[in-house]
């Protein structure tokens, strides 16, 4: 007769890497945004880039719904990010052809100009670091950094 599994399974060793791993993500995310926003002239934030980002990258013309969760953020979060990027005229909400009570979101040409202009000013903003690392330092973490975005995409 089989051996019945064990019914309280001992959890996977801890590993302390991870949480410094992720520690270290969260640190430089939070430098980044306010680095981000204070390079932005006209006082885009980075929920709002994200949206114009996002858009340009994957495509515009998707329900509300769907981008927050893309985001894995509060529909009433985005609902106000896009309010404030209508506002600006860099986004339009347009009816959805196939079904009339929702709406679309689609990217102004000023929207499309103004990713660009953020990406340009973010860009140059980060310029300097660039001298302080080693060479090939940004070429070498890129590959492992899009490795485990799209890991921890997939295993949401």
């Amino acid at each position: 007769m089989p051996d019945a599994p064990d019914p309280d399974p001992a959890p996977p060793e801890a590993d302390p890497r991870w949480f410094e791993l992720f520690n270290e993500i969260g640190i430089i995310a939070q430098l980044s945004r306010a680095r981000f926003e204070a390079a932005q002239p006209d006082g885009l934030t980075l929920p709002q880039f994200i949206v114009l980002n996002h858009c340009v990258r994957l495509g515009d013309g998707k329900a509300p719904l769907d981008l927050a969760r893309a985001f894995q953020t509060p529909k009433a979060s985005l609902t106000n990010t896009l309010a404030g990027l209508e506002a600006r005229g860099l986004v339009e909400m347009r009816p959805n052809p196939r079904d009339g009570r929702s709406k679309l979101v689609h990217l102004t040409p000023a929207g499309r100009a103004r990713r660009e202009a953020a990406v340009a000013a973010v860009s140059a903003g980060f310029a300097p670091l660039g001298a302080a690392l080693e060479p090939g330092l940004v070429d070498g973490l890129l590959p492992a950094l899009g490795a485990l975005r799209r890991l921890l995409d997939a295993n949401r």
